[in-house]
């Protein structure tokens, strides 16, 4: 297979304990639906086939109508998932985002679709925070997989760290505020301000 031929999967980091929130992440509803199913709806406009990424005492909770896939290391991150799905389809490339994504729109996945360079082990937006590539929405390719498993086998389970030593495409996000991650209860209140600000103005 090409990498004009290489299918793109989608892929909603679900699995994640949610320490840091106090409560699953997954499940809270931004968007008029667990956060975990708005993101892979909204994969689904881009991808041809779409799952949920959790552990294995998630997966009866998930909605049936939503493929999931189950996490088959023992490791603790998002490297889990990552490399749980590379291994399940090793030959599609995989648009990855997290769970806690509640401001990710349509825009900026089409954006990174746009400027996916196929030769790189990934493409990746380069975080607003700390300027470092942000491994949660990326788009993984194949060979992907022998670098986070080498990665893996050096004892780093830490997917940024594998983006940041490999050749990988990192661009500048059009739209900055839509990368933000909510893992605390903290920053939950942020968002749920900029929705509603979002909202009135609608209105």
């Amino acid at each position: 297979m090409t990498s004009k031929e290489t299918k793109l999967y989608g892929l909603v980091l679900a699995g994640g304990k949610s320490k840091r929130m106090g409560h699953d992440k997954s499940v809270i509803n931004w968007h008029g639906k667990e956060q975990r199913y708005y993101a892979a709806d909204l994969l689904q406009k881009f991808c041809d086939k779409v799952y949920i990424s959790c552990r294995k005492e998630q997966a009866d909770d998930i909605d049936k109508n939503y493929a999931t896939i189950t996490d088959k290391f023992e490791d603790a991150g998002p490297n889990v998932g990552i490399l749980s799905a590379l291994s399940e389809h090793n030959d599609v490339a995989w648009l990855v985002i997290a769970c806690d994504l509640p401001l990710i729109d349509e825009t900026t996945l089409q954006h990174l679709i746009d400027n996916r360079d196929t030769s790189k082990v990934g493409t990746t937006y380069k975080s607003p925070h700390d300027g470092l590539p942000e491994p949660l929405i990326t788009i993984w390719e194949p060979k992907s997989k022998e670098v986070l498993l080498s990665f893996k086998e050096q004892g780093f389970f830490c997917p940024r760290k594998a983006l940041i030593n490999s050749d990988t495409l990192i661009i500048e996000p059009e739209n900055p505020q839509a990368l933000m991650n909510t893992n605390t209860p903290e920053e939950a209140e942020k968002v749920k301000t900029i929705l509603e600000h979002k909202m009135n103005t609608v209105e």
